[in-house]
């Protein structure tokens, strides 16, 4: 509720590894009640940008590390959604590792927002502190299980080279 005592939409964040099964967790939630969902991996870098750090071992960048990723414009954005009912949205190619395009998402006062990705977890405090979060949650499974997704799904989405895949 807002201070006037008017119904907002709020965050929901779902955390945790790559394949660990938030999107479809996130797709069940939007299927079961119409929730909007952010994919916050969409605001990752583009390769080309200054400063993104490098994986030491394979002398590529390190997208998984949080530096490679626009936390900042991640909470610009939630915000935007909760508070003028619509947003432009980036669109990122993670095999081309750029962003490629800009969707609008809407959402309505009651609705909770659906926001899932890998670096979640780095926006609870800026949400929590602007009284935007709902909640948070961390999705996680065997891991042997989530390396097999993860492996799948990168491969049938070409979102790397194979070598590349296997020794990250």
């Amino acid at each position: 509720m807002t201070p006037t005592g008017e119904a907002h939409a709020r965050i929901v964040l779902l955390a945790g590894p790559s394949g660990a099964g938030k999107s479809r967790l996130a797709g069940r939630l939007h299927t079961a009640y119409g929730w909007p969902i952010v994919n916050l991996d969409d605001f990752y870098k583009d390769a080309d940008a200054p400063g993104l750090p490098q994986h030491a071992a394979l002398g590529i960048v390190d997208w998984d590390d949080p530096r490679s990723w626009d936390a900042e414009g991640a909470v610009g954005a939630l915000a935007c959604l909760i508070r003028d009912g619509e947003c432009e949205l980036p669109v990122y190619d993670l095999g081309a590792s750029r962003r490629v395009s800009v969707v609008t998402l809407r959402a309505q006062p009651q609705h909770l927002i659906i926001a899932e990705g890998i670096f979640a977890a780095e926006i609870v405090a800026p949400l929590r502190s602007a009284g935007l979060l709902h909640s948070a949650w961390c999705v996680r499974n065997r891991p042997v299980v989530t390396f097999v997704r993860r492996l799948a799904r990168d491969l049938a989405e070409r979102r790397k080279p194979p070598p590349v895949l296997l020794k990250r």
